[in-house]
């Protein structure tokens, strides 16, 4: 897997991410162009169930510059490409358990396709992220007095 192309990096802050999926992207010939250029935003972005498929909403691509009036829009409702055993497992999760579906990462895979991983989540709680900031704070403190110890 090469660098992402886009990454919401607050996901992992906001939720417990259980499981995460591989889905392909519906996309016109100018947002794999605008893509190809490295430009994508999915942090406000989430992924919705409507009727029998699974939709990324929100995801923002913005126009390919040399495009002119057959430019997409930006904002559009994007369908994702999932096997039917993932997507009935996903709709399940998110109506039954009231989980959320969260992008992850939007990046080319080795095929040069456009992928998206997204992450079965459940929301955090206030004390949930403390937690998580305070489990961090002191990993990076005991790294840094390790790594003090060493070269002493």
């Amino acid at each position: 897997m090469t660098k992402p192309i886009a990454e919401n990096r607050r996901a992992r802050y906001d939720y417990f991410i259980e499981e995460v999926f591989e889905a392909g992207i519906m996309l016109t010939g100018t947002e794999v162009k605008s893509l190809r250029v490295g430009r994508a935003n999915i942090a406000e972005s989430y992924a919705s169930v409507e009727g029998r498929e699974i939709k990324l909403i929100n995801a923002d691509i913005p126009p390919y510059g040399h495009a002119n009036r057959f430019n997409h829009e930006p904002r559009r409702h994007r369908k994702l490409l999932l096997h039917r055993k993932q997507i009935d497992k996903l709709i399940g999760a998110v109506q039954r358990d009231g989980r959320t579906m969260i992008p992850l990462k939007l990046y080319w895979n080795d095929k040069g396709l456009a992928k998206l991983e997204i992450g079965l989540a459940k929301g955090k709680k206030n004390h949930d992220k403390r937690e998580t900031e305070a489990a961090r704070d002191w990993a990076r403190d005991k790294a840094r007095l390790m790594k003090g110890d060493r070269g002493d």
